[in-house]
């Protein structure tokens, strides 16, 4: 299994003052920590994803896939909109194991989505070989699909279903709508199946039925070979009680397909979308 998405930190409550207090994220979650979570789980490798919106994380999520053969891939931060960024982006580029470039969308408003300096930024990326990140909630799919329309050229990877307003017992039809536009996107590559549980109220229970018909319904949209398996951890510990446990919970939801249906959700969309085959 690749894991397409993880975070990584070493904490600070003034670095990640996102983090709510009082539970299991306000701790270092770092290689150690990493390489015994996926080892439990029988995860073989992993993407790391940025955290904070720093250029040095970038640099220090790199120095720790360097230390061995478990993360596979960074999708770290730039400031896109900056004069700098080209010679930012080029300095990364040259480390194999970065792979792609993401921007917290979802705490910006509408209209950063398409501002002139943002696209100059994303612009770049193509002709580096890096992939975009695409994170945003639910209600900015419409901005989202016009970002994805403004650069065609661009391989884009949507995070955690694009943050559905999960609701125990149905799917949203407004998310549903979105998404299905999404997929018409050829330069859409891919859509992670994680980050679901921390979307359901805080008051209710993460029901198993309703993560089961978000799967079947994003198999149904995007197809087999461009949905793919990801564990939002550490962040999913806020609803789960260990990395295992999302794991064990996608390898359930795929074990009806079919070997190569789920060769592809596991691991095989994430290496093709992240070009992890050199």
């Amino acid at each position: 299994m690749l894991d397409t998405h993880h975070h990584l930190w070493k904490y600070s409550a003034d670095e990640y003052g996102w983090i709510p207090e009082n539970t299991p994220l306000q701790q270092d979650q770092l290689l150690p920590e990493l390489e015994a979570a996926t080892s439990a789980a029988e995860v073989s490798g992993t993407i790391a994803v940025q955290a904070r919106q720093v250029i040095q994380e970038s640099d220090d999520l790199l120095a720790m896939a360097d230390q061995g053969e478990l993360i596979r891939g960074v999708v770290g931060w730039v400031h896109l909109r900056d004069d700098a960024v080209s010679a930012d982006l080029e300095r990364l580029a040259i480390h194999e194991k970065f792979v792609g470039v993401r921007h917290v969308l979802q705490e910006e408003p509408d209209e950063y989505f398409l501002d002139d300096d943002f696209h100059r930024g994303l612009a770049k990326l193509p002709a580096l070989g890096l992939r975009y990140d695409l994170l945003l909630f639910q209600r900015q799919l419409p901005q989202g699909i016009k970002l994805v329309d403004r650069q065609a050229e661009l391989g884009i990877i949507v995070d955690h279903l694009a943050k559905p307003e999960a609701q125990n017992g149905r799917i949203e039809p407004e998310w549903r709508r979105g998404m299905k536009e999404l997929a018409r996107r050829e330069n859409v590559l891919g859509v992670k199946f994680s980050g679901l549980v921390t979307e359901f109220p805080a008051e209710s229970e993460v029901d198993p039925d309703t993560v089961r018909a978000y799967f079947e319904e994003i198999l149904e949209i995007f197809g087999a070979e461009r949905v793919m398996f990801g564990t939002d951890w550490p962040v999913c510990l806020l609803r789960l009680d260990s990395y295992q446990t999302w794991a064990d919970t996608v390898r359930g939801l795929v074990s009806s397909l079919t070997e190569s249906e789920q060769d592809a959700i596991l691991i095989k969309n994430g290496e093709k979308c992240y070009q992890l085959l050199k």
